[in-house]
């Protein structure tokens, strides 16, 4: 459960890339569309690109349930609607462990501001889950599921626990490479995806004494 397109590619896919290898039962759910995130696209023309980007970025590796919220890029709020959506979803997916992104005020300990989208979402999904397994909220978005144990969120400073990705890394820059045309309109021509998440994921690989890893911020419900 991440806020755009793209969110769950910096990283977090690889592993994703594992689990779906080993069975697990994986979807995707996108608050919003990206339809707010490149500058030179009008939000109409984005939206469908971005979301079509996801779709393909999903299915590289092994993902084919892919969901939107609909909710407008940008202007995500931690509010009661929010948490409807979430709880609702919850409970139509029945998850056990959710996926999210960093919800922190930065981009590590002294790196850039993080995205309001980012903020809002992350921080209402352990509210989301409480409210999907009290049969007394929201009693018209289907029964409560109270299975939720774990909320892992990516890329946070603050992670608890990693992921050896070494034999997935090929698919985690694969799904990487499908947000083309949005890479593209970020203006950096130096920007690499392969070798961009071949650093990342192996710093994060010298932590856990393998070649390539992700890190996760594991929170329990």
């Amino acid at each position: 459960m991440v806020a755009h397109p793209d969110d769950l590619e910096y990283g977090a896919s690889a592993a994703v890339a594992r689990w779906t290898a080993m069975g697990k039962d994986i979807r995707y759910l996108l608050a919003t569309r990206g339809e707010a995130g490149i500058d030179s696209m009008a939000p109409e023309q984005a939206g469908p690109l971005r979301s079509a980007e996801q779709v393909s970025a999903a299915a590289a590796v092994g993902v084919s349930v892919v969901e939107f919220l609909d909710h407008p890029d940008g202007l995500v709020v931690n509010g009661i609607d929010l948490r409807r959506d979430l709880a609702a979803a919850i409970r139509r997916h029945r998850p056990e462990v959710i996926i999210g992104s960093n919800f922190r005020d930065q981009w590590g300990d002294s790196g850039p501001w993080n995205h309001v989208d980012h903020r809002e979402l992350g921080r209402a999904l352990p509210d989301a889950v409480r409210d999907a397994a009290n049969r007394w909220l929201f009693t018209d978005v289907g029964e409560p599921w109270s299975g939720v144990n774990w909320i892992a969120y990516a890329s946070s400073q603050m992670s608890t626990h990693g992921v050896d990705v070494t034999d997935h890394i090929e698919e985690g820059v694969a799904s990487l490479y499908c947000h083309r045309t949005y890479i593209e309109s970020l203006g950096d021509p130096t920007f690499d995806p392969d070798s961009f998440l071949r650093t990342s994921c192996q710093q994060v690989g010298e932590t856990l004494g393998v070649d390539f890893g992700v890190a996760f911020e594991l929170i329990t419900m």
